[in-house]
Protein backbone atom coordinates (compact mmCIF):
# COMPACT_ATOMS: atom_id res chain seq x y z
CA UNK A 1 0.00 0.00 0.00
CA UNK A 2 0.96 3.54 -0.65
CA UNK A 3 0.05 6.69 1.08
CA UNK A 4 0.15 9.54 -1.11
CA UNK A 5 0.45 12.65 1.86
CA UNK A 6 -0.76 16.38 1.17
CA UNK A 7 0.79 19.08 3.20
CA UNK A 8 0.07 22.13 3.72
CA UNK A 9 2.26 24.10 5.25
CA UNK A 10 0.93 26.61 8.56
CA UNK A 11 1.92 29.97 6.71
CA UNK A 12 1.77 33.23 8.41
CA UNK A 13 -1.54 34.67 7.26
CA UNK A 14 -2.69 32.33 5.02
CA UNK A 15 -6.07 31.24 4.66
CA UNK A 16 -7.69 27.69 5.10
CA UNK A 17 -11.34 27.05 5.22
CA UNK A 18 -11.59 23.76 6.80
CA UNK A 19 -15.10 23.78 6.08
CA UNK A 20 -14.92 23.70 2.53
CA UNK A 21 -12.27 21.27 2.80
CA UNK A 22 -14.31 19.10 4.65
CA UNK A 23 -17.44 19.24 3.11
CA UNK A 24 -16.89 19.74 -1.26
CA UNK A 25 -13.44 19.40 -1.56
CA UNK A 26 -12.57 15.70 0.46
CA UNK A 27 -16.14 14.84 -1.25
CA UNK A 28 -15.05 15.59 -4.68
CA UNK A 29 -11.88 13.84 -4.23
CA UNK A 30 -13.76 10.43 -2.92
CA UNK A 31 -15.92 10.45 -5.80
CA UNK A 32 -13.11 11.81 -8.56
CA UNK A 33 -10.78 9.10 -7.38
CA UNK A 34 -13.17 6.24 -7.01
CA UNK A 35 -12.71 2.46 -5.78
CA UNK A 36 -8.97 3.14 -5.85
CA UNK A 37 -8.94 5.16 -3.04
CA UNK A 38 -8.77 2.84 0.01
CA UNK A 39 -8.22 5.30 2.73
CA UNK A 40 -8.66 8.92 3.94
CA UNK A 41 -7.40 10.24 7.00
CA UNK A 42 -7.43 14.54 7.39
CA UNK A 43 -5.66 16.17 10.25
CA UNK A 44 -5.56 20.10 11.69
CA UNK A 45 -2.08 20.73 13.02
CA UNK A 46 -2.89 21.93 16.61
CA UNK A 47 0.83 22.56 18.01
CA UNK A 48 4.26 21.81 16.59
CA UNK A 49 6.76 19.29 18.81
CA UNK A 50 7.34 21.37 21.83
CA UNK A 51 5.05 23.25 24.31
CA UNK A 52 3.52 26.15 22.73
CA UNK A 53 5.11 26.10 19.30
CA UNK A 54 3.02 26.33 16.17
CA UNK A 55 2.48 22.96 14.14
CA UNK A 56 4.19 22.49 11.09
CA UNK A 57 1.41 22.09 9.19
CA UNK A 58 -1.82 23.26 9.03
CA UNK A 59 -4.02 20.40 7.54
CA UNK A 60 -2.15 17.07 6.42
CA UNK A 61 -4.38 14.76 4.48
CA UNK A 62 -3.06 10.98 3.71
CA UNK A 63 -4.73 9.06 0.86
CA UNK A 64 -4.32 5.37 0.44
CA UNK A 65 -3.89 3.39 -2.80
CA UNK A 66 -2.70 0.22 -3.48
CA UNK A 67 -0.13 1.32 -5.85
CA UNK A 68 1.34 4.46 -7.38
CA UNK A 69 -0.10 2.74 -10.23
CA UNK A 70 -3.65 3.15 -9.35
CA UNK A 71 -2.77 6.51 -7.69
CA UNK A 72 -1.97 7.79 -11.01
CA UNK A 73 -4.68 5.86 -13.01
CA UNK A 74 -6.92 7.33 -10.72
CA UNK A 75 -6.03 11.27 -10.34
CA UNK A 76 -4.70 11.47 -13.93
CA UNK A 77 -8.09 11.89 -15.72
CA UNK A 78 -9.00 14.44 -12.83
CA UNK A 79 -5.98 16.06 -11.69
CA UNK A 80 -7.22 19.51 -13.38
CA UNK A 81 -10.28 19.58 -11.54
CA UNK A 82 -9.04 18.36 -8.05
CA UNK A 83 -5.69 20.55 -8.37
CA UNK A 84 -8.19 23.86 -9.83
CA UNK A 85 -10.10 23.54 -6.33
CA UNK A 86 -7.31 24.13 -3.99
CA UNK A 87 -8.00 27.63 -4.35
CA UNK A 88 -11.35 27.77 -3.30
CA UNK A 89 -10.23 26.47 0.96
CA UNK A 90 -6.36 28.08 0.76
CA UNK A 91 -3.90 30.12 -0.74
CA UNK A 92 -0.99 27.68 0.37
CA UNK A 93 0.56 26.15 -1.97
CA UNK A 94 0.97 22.13 -0.53
CA UNK A 95 3.67 20.01 -0.13
CA UNK A 96 2.75 16.25 -1.74
CA UNK A 97 4.68 13.51 -0.92
CA UNK A 98 4.22 9.34 -2.01
CA UNK A 99 5.55 7.09 0.27
CA UNK A 100 5.60 3.35 1.04
CA UNK A 101 3.22 1.84 3.97
CA UNK A 102 5.89 -0.22 5.57
CA UNK A 103 3.98 -0.72 9.00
Amino acid sequence: MIKVSVLYPNTAGSKFDMDYYLKSHTPMLQQKLGAALKSVAIEEGIAGGGPGTQPTYRVLCHLGFDSVDSFNAAFAPHAQAIMSDISNYTDVQPVIQIGQVKV
